[in-house]
């Protein structure tokens, strides 16, 4: 969570601008795959039919598409996060088959590759880089949700010692219909929260019947009950009382994945939309034509913008902390590349889901009526949608972590509070980064989110000390001011690392500009109506008025102009191309 605490130069943040010949690749294979082989099928896949899905997902591994994070020498391609990142948002137009296949790449898959021992790794990995095994992910129990950790299900190990014994049950597993492994996580001895893999034909695992669900129809969802269950003692994975390492290790990068699926996801609904405006007519022209439509275009595409910026920004410090672990690599060491940027995490999962969320809900709008009729394709990625804030542990929760993560930070001595909130009052020893400047204003004003955001955490701290995780309204909307000010950073680094790198056309910069402008003006109005409920919502005192209004006078210091104009200049591109670009 540096961002929080001092700038980022734009040369040190991972751009789309800074795709290789090698992620185009990537990113144009899985693109053809996605839309000429699974949403042709969209129909069949909705109606449950998971034959034709396992197919698909075996085509897809031999496209290489599930093997992009298992390592070369366990049969896969051993491709960089990015490349992750890329097969996620293009695979994410295929809604409940995208389901299957990013749960299986990533949560069923991530915590053979970073805890499995060598042995494991040899059996599972090639074949579930291949396709020819499927992977389920069961940590969810009916009385441990959000609370994973409190799981009821129990492991014992056999007299012969030679399996544990598991009983208990998980429930909404993805992918559990058709899967051939499944990572389970038991109490040993009632207390030891561990990991184990299981494969379905074992002695004691039983199937429960298609959960009925609002969304994603086609995506398989069961209860898995274990009754005395028989699994090899070998099949453990990890340690004996570290389930919990790797539970919420494995989750980091299951959200980072779920925000590029939401990118995907949110760039094809705005696509279909866009088109249905132009044919659509209404007092005797298309409704594209409207003021009020181009408004709503454009913002879905500065979000989009802004999503996009994030999410490969955040793939870019995935990458670097990651790509050297390998079978020598320590579990510490693994668990703390894993964790570094969780709050990032977090923030892709957050910010990506509602993203989606609120474009398609617009998208819903546009189509009127007929949004809401089942033959319309929008229909089905609205419902689709919703289960994107609950997964991967809700946004309630993910908030929480996001806000938490700065205080324990500060106690461990890895971000200084004090040292930036006096560097950023005394605006002295500061390294400016050198901004075009048609964009200084919004540089500025993302300065202005950080200054904010320090100052009300040590608020914060200040009046609640230890007891601060009590506070779960303040830490909601330090949450939301941390998550706007990453956004709104993403977007303006991109935009001035592809002025610096000086080998766009003009036209193209100029694109990027006016969509970083709006993105920036949404997110300082987040900025400040959530600080603002801070402000209203604390113990406050005469001790913290100085402080409240420094946050108060940079909340009200911009005078933001002609925003119209930008958006109907984005909104006619929009129509133009009939596409996000």
């Amino acid at each position: 969570m540096q961002f929080t605490v001092e700038e980022t130069k734009p040369e040190n943040v991972f751009t789309p601008e800074d795709f290789t010949s090698e992620h185009q690749m990537i990113r144009d294979t899985t693109k053809r795959f996605a839309e000429e082989r699974v949403v042709p099928h969209r129909e069949a896949i909705e109606s449950q039919d998971f034959a034709l899905t396992v197919n698909l997902l075996r085509e897809a591994g031999k496209l290489g598409l599930l093997a992009h994070s298992v390592p070369k020498e366990y049969g896969g391609l051993g491709l960089d996060k990015i490349s992750k990142a890329l097969v996620g948002e293009n695979i994410g137009c295929t809604s409940s088959y995208a389901v299957a296949h990013s749960n299986h790449t990533c949560i069923a898959t991530l915590p053979i590759t970073y805890f499995g021992t060598p042995e494991q790794k040899e059996k599972y990995l090639p074949k579930l880089a291949s396709g020819e095994y499927l992977g389920a992910y069961c940590l969810t129990e009916s009385s441990a949700g959000s609370d994973a950790l409190s799981a009821k299900t129990t492991a014992k190990l056999n007299r012969e010692g030679t399996h544990y014994l598991l009983n208990g049950s998980k429930q909404w597993i993805t992918n559990a219909g058709f899967s051939q492994t499944f990572i389970v996580y038991a109490n040993v001895d009632g207390d030891k929260f561990t990991a184990f893999i299981v494969e379905k034909d074992f002695p004691g695992l039983i199937l429960g019947n298609e959960e009925k669900k609002m969304g994603i129809h086609g995506s398989s969802t069961r209860t898995v009950i274990f009754e005395d269950c028989e699994v090899p003692v070998e099949n453990v994975l990890g340690e004996i009382g570290k389930g919990h390492v790797i539970a919420l290790n494995v989750l980091n990068l299951g959200r980072f994945n779920l925000g590029g699926v939401c990118l995907g996801a949110a760039k094809t609904a705005l696509e279909l939309t866009i088109k249905y405006t132009k044919q659509r007519k209404q007092f005797n022209q298309p409704i594209a034509a409207f003021k009020g439509t181009q408004e709503k275009l454009a913002l879905m595409a500065s979000q989009i913008y802004t999503l996009e910026s994030l999410q490969y920004r955040t793939a870019g410090l995935l990458e670097e902390s990651l790509h050297m672990i390998n079978d020598n690599t320590d579990s510490s060491t693994v668990v703390k590349h894993l964790m570094e940027y969780a709050a990032e995490c977090s923030i892709c999962k957050v910010f990506g889901s509602e993203v989606y969320d609120y474009v398609v809900d617009e998208c819903v709008q546009l189509h009127g009526g007929y949004g809401f009729m089942r033959e319309y394709r929008i229909e089905q990625m609205y419902r689709d949608s919703r289960i994107k804030r609950i997964f991967e542990g809700t946004n309630e929760i993910n908030r929480l972590l996001i806000s938490s993560m700065i205080p324990r930070k500060i106690k461990n001595g890895d971000l200084s509070l004090e040292k930036a909130i006096k560097t950023m009052l005394s605006n002295e020893n500061i390294t400016y980064v050198d901004f075009d400047h048609s964009i200084a204003l919004e540089f500025e004003i993302v300065r202005s989110m950080r200054k904010v955001f320090l100052l009300l955490t040590r608020l914060l701290l200040k009046l609640y000390r230890e007891n601060f995780r009590e506070e779960q309204e303040a830490l909601f909307k330090l949450s939301n001011l941390a998550i706007h000010l990453y956004a709104a950073e993403s977007a303006v680094l991109r935009t001035q690392k592809a002025i610096d790198a000086g080998c766009l056309p003009d036209d193209e910069i100029h694109w990027k500009k006016l969509l970083m402008k709006v993105a920036v003006y949404h997110s300082f109005i987040h900025v400040e109506v959530n600080a603002k409920q801070f402000i209203r919502g604390i113990e406050g005192d005469s001790s913290t008025e100085s402080e409240i209004d420094v946050v108060e006078k940079e909340l009200s210091k911009y005078k933001i102009r002609n925003e119209f104009a930008i958006k109907r200049e984005i909104a006619a591109k929009l129509i133009e191309n009939e596409k996000y670009i």
